[in-house]
Parts: structure tokens; C-alpha cells; sequence
């Protein structure tokens, strides 16, 4: 029987594997040794997988959102307690201060069912962080302290990155009069001492009783105004950015082609900005939730009884030096934690998106 596959002279770069269906196939294809394009989102991935402290980062922000966004859900499973619940023994007595334990029998909180007081079993997570000077689970209210801090973080940022980066990509894209007078409003934003501006607005907002009160009193208006007074330095690296990229080669060749300014703005300088507009996002994101923190605790953030992790931290702090440390520690160290893990995060995605940077692992 003759052998349907054989070898024949090829061309000077190696000799042609010809099977019995007459394909050639390069040598070293058919060895596995073909090399496969590498594209610039392979070298990113490849590059924040290797970061290791990017990547627990990523896993501890996703466990996080995921777990604040569905802490209702959880409540009305019966898995955690109502945040502003003070939890109460048989005899109706509040349990404040109560030290962190596993156990929660005999525990209950008040509700009204049908304009009735009644007496509801508290779940088994109750205690697990001990209770505050009001009775109230402390775990519970760091779930839900988490989302008004995260709201407050991720609102700040996504309006920062949505100014910075209009304001940045006009005034470098367009120099003379629309970049001196969009400039010196930048000036004046960043001139605003951040955080004695944010006390006092934070004053005057729950006394607007035209606006809505989840502006006034909500997390929502300390993101909106936080988001407002933090553009300022993303807008100068997208400025920067533009300035140095409008004068390239391909900026220059889809201007002789015709391309419009929209078309060249969006479709090949703007991507090529993209990197430090992340990084700087991400680090806006961290920012904002000291800042909210700050605020609550001194007393000018979000209103109670909505929980946030700077009120806690200041209410703890109090009744820390009475020993009762677990006020304190809990919300202190998802605050802490949080924005450590972001700052990783956003150090690790500024490697990633370095082309400089070599594949290392970290």
C-alpha cells in the first residue's frame, strides 16, 4: 500500500507537508509552532492577570458590589437585619454594646404589621459584628454603609471621567480662545479647597427644600458635588494628552483624508487617551469615598439614619475609648480595605496599559 503522505522539495524558507487532500501546510504549522498575533488587549490582560495585587483587587471590589447590591434581597430573606432596627432581648430590652458573638437566639427587633407592634426574630448574622449605642446590628449597617460610600465613589467618578474628558479633549484639541477660556474655568475649579467647600455646601443642601430629598440627604447630591469639584485634574492629562497626539502622523493622515474633527476626535485620538483617563478615574473613584468618609464623620455627609462607613467610623471611634472597639474596627476596615484595593486596582490597570511595560509578574 503506498503512503498517502509524503515530503516534496519546497520553496527556500523549509520543506511542504502535502497530505492526501493536496493541502500545503507550512512546516512549522504543522508542528504547533505557528506564531498567532498578539493584539494590544492580549498584552493588557496578559499584563493585569500577572499583577497579583491588581487581580485580588478585582476579586475583593466584585465580591463587594455584588454583596451591597443584593444586601435588600438578603434582607428580606431574613439573612441580615434592617440597618436602623434596634435589636431587643425577650423582655423587650435594647441590646446596646453588645460584643461580636456567633449565636443570635432570643434576639428580636420591632415591626409593624398592619399598625401592630410586633416582635420578629432577628437573623443569625445579627450580632455577628456586635451591636452600636442604639442597638442596631453592626454588621448589617457595614453591608449597607457599603452601598452609600460605593454610590458616592463610583457617581463621583463617572462624572469626573465624563467632564475631565470633554473639557480635556476640546481645549487640546482646539487651541487659542477655546482652550484659554475652558483653561482658566479649570483654574477656578481646582483653585476650590475641596473639602471646606464640600462641609459647606453639605451645610446648605438639606435646607434647599425645593430639591428632592435624595439630593439634599442622600448620597447622591455628596457625589454629584464631589464629581463637580474633582474634574479639574483629569482634564489637564486629557488636555496634555490631545496636545501631544493631535500632532502625530495618523492624527495628520485622517486630517488629508478628509476625516472630520468629530471622526478624528473619537475614532483615533480619544482611544489612544484612554489609559491615563482609566487610572485616573479609578483613583477619583477611592478618593471620593474618603472624602464622603470625612464628611460623615464630621457630621456634614450623608444624613442619618442612612449608615455610611465615615459615620460609623465616628460614632465607633466614640465608644471605642469605652472599650466597645467593634464600632470602630468593622467599618474601619471596610473603608480601609476598599480603597486600598482600588488603589491597587488602579495601579495595576496603569501598568497593564503602559506599552513601555514588560510582562512581568508581580
Amino acid at each position: 500500500m503506498s503512503d498517502d503522505r509524503h515530503m516534496m522539495d519546497g520553496p527556500e524558507d523549509g520543506p511542504i507537508v502535502v497530505t492526501s487532500e493536496e493541502h500545503a501546510v507550512d512546516l512549522l504549522e504543522a508542528e504547533g509552532m505557528g506564531v498567532e498575533p498578539v493584539t494590544q488587549w492580549d498584552l493588557f490582560s496578559t499584563r493585569l492577570r500577572r499583577h497579583r495585587l491588581a487581580m485580588i483587587a478585582t476579586f475583593f471590589l466584585i465580591f463587594l458590589l455584588v454583596l451591597v447590591l443584593v444586601a435588600p434581597v438578603m434582607q428580606n430573606a431574613g439573612w441580615i437585619d434592617p440597618p436602623t432596627k434596634s435589636l431587643v432581648d425577650g423582655e423587650g430590652r435594647i441590646l446596646r454594646n453588645i460584643a461580636p458573638r456567633g449565636a443570635s437566639d432570643n434576639v428580636f427587633y420591632s415591626e409593624f404589621v398592619d399598625g401592630v407592634e410586633t416582635q420578629v426574630s432577628a437573623s443569625s448574622t445579627a450580632l455577628w459584628f456586635g451591636s452600636d449605642d442604639l442597638g442596631r446590628s453592626v454588621f448589617s449597617r457595614v453591608i449597607f454603609g457599603g452601598r452609600a460610600s460605593l454610590t458616592v465613589g463610583l457617581v463621583a467618578g463617572l462624572m469626573v471621567a465624563a467632564l475631565g474628558t470633554i473639557v480635556g479633549s476640546l481645549a487640546g484639541y482646539y487651541p487659542g480662545g477655546v482652550d484659554q477660556s475652558l483653561m482658566r474655568f479649570t483654574d477656578l475649579v481646582l483653585g476650590l479647597p475641596l473639602l471646606p467647600v464640600a462641609i459647606v455646601v453639605g451645610r446648605i443642601l438639606p435646607e434647599l427644600s425645593f430639591l428632592p430629598s435624595w439630593l439634599t440627604s442622600g448620597a447622591m447630591g455628596i457625589a454629584l458635588l464631589l464629581g463637580f469639584l474633582s474634574w479639574g485634574g483629569l482634564a489637564r492629562i486629557v488636555r496634555a494628552e490631545f496636545l501631544s497626539l493631535r500632532e502625530k502622523e495618523f492624527v495628520e493622515a485622517a486630517r488629508a483624508a478628509g476625516a472630520s474633527d468629530r471622526r478624528i476626535v473619537f475614532r483615533h485620538i480619544l482611544p489612544n487617551a484612554m489609559s491615563p483617563i482609566i487610572v485616573q478615574t479609578t483613583l477619583i473613584i477611592g478618593t471620593a469615598i474618603i472624602v464622603e468618609a470625612a464628611l460623615s464623620f464630621l457630621g456634614f455627609g450623608v444624613r442619618p439614619p442612612t449608615p455610611t462607613w465615615g459615620a460609623m467610623v465616628a460614632e465607633g471611634g466614640r465608644l471605642a475609648v469605652r472599650g466597645y472597639w467593634w464600632g470602630l474596627v468593622f467599618p474601619g476596615f471596610a473603608l480601609v480595605s476598599t480603597v486600598l484595593a482600588i488603589n491597587f486596582l488602579g495601579d495595576g490597570l496603569r501598568d497593564a496599559l503602559d506599552p513601555t511595560q514588560t510582562i512581568e509578574r508581580k
